[in-house]
């Protein structure tokens, strides 16, 4: 059974442009992958284990790699980090690929980022400060995007402490745009 997409992800996801891409960073199941794709959205997702997702997400890109243990996956025949219209991460985190994830967010692109938070160990797993934010650690993350909204706190069903964040990465300016527009973003 496919579980139903984060509140969070959903709840922000008109902030992406029709068609954007994609990446669902540990994406388990696929049930981001699954609910963008079925929203006309190309996706991929990455993870160490994809078989789920494959039942999930036909057509997805998949990609099978530990990005604790090894590098980045995916980048650019260049060797420059891939860029999509929406990074979404769900109940997942490993600090060093933190910067990465923000560089994953094309210009005009969101991050839509959702996990448990200082304050989860008394409600259960996980509960070492490794695997938990601390508090505006994901403001911090974000400081070069635009923080459209942010949370840390308890949620009731099931009961647990989560710091969620919704930030965009600005479009940038031609330089032969008219200034009547310049004016107006």
């Amino acid at each position: 059974m496919l579980l139903n997409p984060s509140d969070w992800i959903v709840r922000w996801s008109h902030l992406l442009t029709p068609g954007a891409t994609v990446l669902d960073v540990a994406c388990g199941s696929g049930r981001h992958l699954a609910w963008f794709a079925g929203r006309g959205h190309p996706v991929t997702g990455v993870d160490q284990s994809i078989a789920a997702a494959q039942d999930h997400a036909p057509g997805a890109e998949l990609v099978c790699a530990d990005i604790e243990k090894s590098d980045w996956p995916l980048c650019t025949e260049g060797g420059q980090v891939r860029t999509f219209g929406a990074v979404i991460v769900a109940n997942y985190l490993w600090r060093p690929l933190l910067d990465t994830l923000v560089a994953s967010v094309a210009p005009g692109g969101v991050l839509l980022y959702e996990t448990f938070a200082d304050g989860n160990a008394q409600f259960g797993r996980p509960s070492r400060a490794d695997f938990l934010l601390q508090r505006g650690e994901l403001l911090k993350v974000c400081e070069n995007l635009d923080v459209v909204a942010y949370e840390h706190g308890y949620l009731q069903t099931p009961p647990r402490v989560v710091q969620r964040i919704a930030a965009k990465r600005a479009t940038p300016v031609c330089a032969h745009t008219p200034d009547w527009v310049r004016q107006t973003l």
